[in-house]
């Protein structure tokens, strides 16, 4: 489901950064360790098609990234990629369902709002559905972008930190979700994450540094 080979990315600053090959088949959980600055968010922006590689591929569901066009890209990610981001990227103006049926929306799929109850009711936040995005807690709004990220039931779920603002018990609970869906829609899941707690929790990991 994943692929990836050979892979590097060039700053702006001219660094160069290169990372270990990673294949994560559909319905296995992937682990990507790493301190700040060790350039996890950038190897899950290149897994997504977000940013481009200097050099090497990246292959999802048997689609080469690097042979899309831009909006080629932007229709392949809606419709096989669910991505929980660091900085969640709500609209603000919108209340916690209305930006889940807006992820629908904007994929091509249609409006399912018990879909997006229903996560929202297992990651204990379902009596939150018609808040505003602003009213929740740090922890709520990042249970809200792990909905947002399955709400589409994508082949491939990419989550960066999902566990850290979280305290343990929710930590497992998160954990224990995405692996589960991941299961059950026959997804591959990588997480990338500094949070040490993970590292007992997921046998498949890698470190890059």
């Amino acid at each position: 489901m994943i692929n990836t080979h050979n892979l590097s990315f060039q700053y702006d600053t001219g660094s160069l950064i290169s990372f270990p090959d990673i294949k994560c088949e559909s319905g296995d959980m992937m682990l990507i360790l790493g301190q700040s600055g060790a350039g996890k968010t950038t190897l899950l922006h290149l897994l997504s098609g977000l940013i481009r590689a200097k050099s090497g591929t990246v292959t999802i569901a048997d689609q080469d990234l690097s042979k899309l066009s831009d909006k080629q890209l932007d229709h392949f990610r809606g419709q096989h990629i669910g991505v929980i981001f660091q900085k969640f990227h709500f609209i603000k103006s919108l209340n916690v369902l209305e930006n889940l049926t807006i992820a629908q929306k904007l994929a091509g799929k249609p409006i399912d709002e018990n879909r997006c109850k229903e996560l929202l009711e297992n990651l204990q936040i379902g009596h939150k559905v018609h808040n505003n995005i602003n009213e929740l807690s740090q922890g709520e709004t990042q249970r809200v972008a792990i909905a947002r990220a399955l709400v589409n039931n994508p082949a491939v779920i990419l989550a960066d930190e999902p566990t850290s603002a979280l305290d343990d018990a929710n930590c497992q609970a998160v954990l224990d979700l995405l692996s589960t869906q991941a299961k059950q829609s026959g997804a591959a899941l990588v997480i990338v994450t500094h949070d040490n707690r993970l590292k007992d929790m997921i046998d498949n990991k890698i470190t890059i540094s």
